[in-house]
């Protein structure tokens, strides 16, 4: 797809100019020096003709490879991970938003192939790097994966390659961190291949705004970089924005997933202050999104899920420290959306000692919904599962159901949940818990019938409400 962005492309010179200027070292001379033919790769981009890597096949990768291949380019997809590899050349797909037929038909067009052998990165003319980037246990960031991927690179990099970073991470990562391991080998960025970082974007289950509709942001390493990563993003999604370095870029997605994870956390207070005055903090909202200007709603919940917002502006917070700056305000909104599963948990307790006279000890409780989202088989970073670790320590028994997660899988932070698998939800199974809490309000579930079964049933995310159903049943939290 031709680029219709915004921006004006006729500032991409101006962009270009400002790349050279901040671009790390010595680069005069490079035009003389250059072995490789920027025009060339330039073209093959533009023809489609280009063969295109991406590293690491998950939520942000496979839609990547999707949205790639339907333009016309051949894609060699690189995964660590043997069974993926093997699915998706057997044309299965492991993620439920994209559909095997998808996979399947990428494959039957003998232009996708998975491999797990890095040693063919050679083979294509761009790479690009969508690995994750979590934090420590001490909410430091870790860029194991980025190093580790980098350091996998280095040796197969050859002159005339693209290398594009998309995964979130602070400001100097592309440069700082990455550059050096791959100019190890003697090749020079800006001169024998070229480096960039453009941020992914993608929203998993959002059928308005899929991959190729979604304008990227791009920063490259020199202006023949900024201009080569323009072209190739240009013919796959709905337009570029080119900025003036890799920094900016990085920069770009901290402050876009800062800004909500700031406002959540504000409407997340609203909900305890209002709750505490009788008064309804979604009905708020709603009025208030009524004035044509100078609001944008934003919704509580249980807490902070996905692979961006509960993680990226503590990324920002540790960069700012190298340059003596306390980032307050961001740090405060994550203490409050951290408490949000304590603050749950209080409400559940309460209801549960003033309706029934009990404790939550001894109690079994139904959480609906353990993906980070509704309608999505995603679990990364879920409150979820700080709410079953604080109800389990208090002594009550918890189950699940989640009609997109049929079975917690294995991972890093919650190894004791794995192999635990969702109950039906049957009239019998919600007369047998003391309550259900609405975690991720999937539109699957029946919430009519767990308000009619369910002695208690605690609502996070006003989905009772939404789907027209008033009990005396319900507490919203």
């Amino acid at each position: 797809m031709v680029s219709n962005a915004a921006a004006d492309k006729a500032d991409m010179q101006r962009d270009m100019k400002a790349s050279r200027t901040a671009s790390r070292g010595d680069k005069s001379g490079a035009a003389a020096a250059r072995a490789v033919d920027v025009e060339a790769l330039h073209r093959r981009f533009m023809a489609r003709e280009a063969t295109i890597g991406v590293i690491g096949l998950g939520y942000v990768g496979l839609p990547l490879v999707g949205a790639i291949l339907d333009s016309g380019f051949a894609v060699l997809g690189f995964d660590i991970d043997a069974e993926k590899v093997a699915q998706l050349n057997a044309g299965r797909s492991y993620i439920r938003h994209i559909p095997a037929n998808a996979v399947a038909g990428w494959r039957r067009a003998g232009r996708f192939n998975a491999v797990a052998d890095f040693a063919r990165l050679g083979e294509v003319d761009a790479i690009l790097i969508c690995v994750p980037t979590p934090l420590t246990r001490h909410r430091a960031p870790d860029l194991a994966y980025v190093v580790g991927t980098t350091e996998a690179i280095a040796p197969q990099l050859r002159p005339g390659q693209l290398v594009v970073l998309e995964s979130t991470t602070y400001p100097g990562t592309t440069r700082e961190v990455m550059q050096p391991i791959l100019e190890r080998g003697g090749l020079k960025s800006g001169i024998d291949f070229f480096l960039a970082y453009s941020p992914e974007r993608e929203d998993p289950g959002n059928t308005q705004f899929s991959t190729t509709k979604i304008p990227k942001v791009v920063g490259g390493d020199g202006p023949d970089a900024l201009r080569l990563v323009t072209a190739l993003y240009d013919q796959f999604v709905s337009g570029t924005i080119p900025v003036s370095s890799p920094e900016t870029a990085e920069a770009v997605k901290l402050t876009e997933n800062i800004f909500r994870a700031v406002n959540i956390a504000l409407v997340n207070e609203l909900k305890m202050v209002y709750a505490a005055m009788g008064i309804d903090v979604w009905e708020v909202i709603k009025a208030a999104s009524t004035k044509p200007f100078g609001f944008m709603p934003f919704y509580p919940g249980p807490g902070l899920g996905g692979h961006c917002i509960p993680i990226d502006p503590f990324y920002l917070t540790w960069k700012a420290r190298e340059y003596d700056i306390s980032t307050r305000f961001i740090e405060l909104a994550g203490e409050v959306n951290t408490r949000m599963p304590h603050y749950v948990v209080e409400r559940l307790a309460g209801a549960l000692n003033e309706r029934f006279g009990k404790g939550v000890k001894g109690t079994r409780i139904l959480l609906l919904g353990i993906a980070y989202k509704k309608n999505v088989d995603d679990i990364r970073e879920s409150p979820a599962f700080r709410l079953m670790e604080l109800i389990e320590a208090r002594g009550a028994t918890v189950a699940y159901h989640d009609p997109y997660v049929p079975e917690i899988p294995l991972s890093r932070e919650h190894k004791e949940f794995a192999g635990r698998r969702s109950v039906a939800l049957t009239p019998a199974a919600l007369r047998d818990c003391d309550a259900a809490l609405i975690c991720t309000d999937h539109d699957e579930v029946d919430y009519r019938l767990v308000a009619e079964c369910c002695p208690l049933l605690v609502d996070t995310r006003n989905a009772c409400a939404h789907a027209g159903i008033a009990a005396a049943s319900i507490v919203k939290a």
